[in-house]
């Protein structure tokens, strides 16, 4: 996906982007009466009554501000629980529901749809037929909006709740575990190492790697006759320290090395927060920071870690079929869509240390929960790959060694004792 798609998508993600298409077309809407008025004859018109549309107009422009006013309100509080319950990076899972975004664009448009058709029907813009099309499109609304309502009502018994962000967390970490087991490289080749003599780039700003738009560092690629080493995947922290890439060529940076070393700049998108869209870790980190919440002394929810164990067991397991989590190279006889540049892989000893490593230490004192891990992660170590499969044994015993020295009661150690070794033979 290149950066400008890429970009754009993130602004149609945007709340405030449905709610003003919704708000054009409702001005549309009305001003089109006033277009198409004079083509209806009069005497449709006597259908309705003069000041029908008036009184209806009213109603809706009063009722839909408060109701947009109200829903508003109650998406903030819904962050809000989300933040307090779960954890701050959940809070933009909330503010993209498409529900949500749906429901308040709706409620503005019609508010505005009805102001507009209150000044145009004050200033005598509208005529009998245009009052008969105002007349219909307010029906059409009132449709809309009523059918609007019941959804909202419905979202709302669940939006914010921990369950809900767990689900939501669960959902952006699956299409970011599939696109890894798809793509380990994102389309190109899979780095294993940076050739002696390839010259470092290194970028000017500082934050999380955002996107990478692979396509422009293909076409600069071929251009230069080179191949790219990207040593920075999406997620990780860059700054002007440390090379974001490497560029293996005879003749280095080309012509003009300025131009060339701003253009594979612009293939990387900086910013202060970290995307779901190619950062698989990035969804397992909010499940875990949700459980290690619940694990908190002031929430006190074991219950809520099993479960995000859970997800995360699952997550895991079924990244690739026959071999989970796993990166794994694309086919061998298959050509990568971007075979001059070279991306480092997801070590699989990341992808369980993301998982579980703050959960074992949160949870080491209850055994409730260290079962409920060590379970977790035998089953990886049975159903995975070499690779996961000797991470989530290192896993294992990391979160039983914690156990053993924080658990004081003798029966917990022992039965924790046992399922470990039982565990690992």
């Amino acid at each position: 996906m290149s950066r400008t798609w890429w970009l754009a998508l993130q602004m149609m993600k945007r709340l405030w982007f449905r709610a003003t298409l919704f708000a054009i077309m409702a001005v549309v809407t009305a001003v089109v009466g006033i277009a198409i008025g004079p083509y209806i004859p009069d005497r449709l018109s006597d259908v309705i009554g003069a000041k029908a549309v008036d009184a209806i107009l009213t109603i809706l422009a009063s009722s839909m501000l408060a109701v947009t006013t109200f829903s508003l309100s109650t998406l903030v509080s819904a962050t809000n629980a989300a933040a307090n319950s779960g954890t701050p990076r959940a809070i933009s899972l909330i503010l993209q529901d498409r529900t949500a975004q749906t429901a308040l664009s709706t409620f503005l448009g019609a508010f505005l749809f009805s102001l507009v058709g209150l000044i145009a029907l004050n200033t005598g813009l509208y005529g009998g037929g245009g009052r008969l099309v105002l007349f219909a499109a307010t029906l059409a609304v009132i449709l809309l909006i009523v059918t609007m309502l019941l959804r909202w009502i419905d979202h709302l018994a669940g939006l914010g709740n921990v369950s809900e962000t767990i689900r939501r967390a669960a959902e952006k970490a699956a299409d970011g575990m599939a696109l890894n087991s798809e793509q380990p490289a994102l389309g190109g080749e899979v780095l294993v190492r940076v050739p002696q003599g390839a010259v470092p780039l290194h970028h000017d700003q500082i934050g999380y790697l955002r996107h990478l738009d692979m396509g422009r560092l293909q076409r600069l690629a071929d251009e230069l006759e080179a191949k790219i080493h990207v040593v920075q995947r999406p997620g990780d922290f860059c700054s002007p320290a440390r090379p974001v890439l490497y560029v293996e060529a005879a003749a280095g940076f080309g012509d003009d090395p300025g131009v060339t070393q701003a253009a594979l700049r612009r293939a990387f998108t900086i910013g202060d927060s970290r995307s779901y869209d190619q950062d698989p870790l990035f969804g397992l980190t909010v499940l875990s920071e949700v459980a290690s919440r619940a694990l908190s002394p002031g929430i006190n929810d074991p219950g809520t870690a099993i479960d995000v164990i859970a997800q995360l067991t699952r997550l895991l397991s079924q990244a690739v079929p026959g071999s989970p989590s796993e990166p794994k190279a694309e086919e061998e006889d298959a050509e990568p869509q971007y075979p001059r540049v070279f991306v480092r892989a997801i070590d699989p000893t990341a992808l369980t240390e993301v998982a579980f490593l703050a959960i074992s230490r949160d949870g080491a004192g209850m055994i409730e929960v260290v079962l409920a891990m060590l379970t977790a992660l035998d089953a990886l170590t049975a159903t995975s790959g070499p690779a996961l499969s000797s991470a989530a044994q290192t896993m294992a015993q990391t979160a039983y060694d914690r156990a053993m020295a924080t658990l004081a009661f003798e029966d917990d150690r022992a039965r924790l004792d046992a399922v470990h070794h039982a565990a690992t033979g």
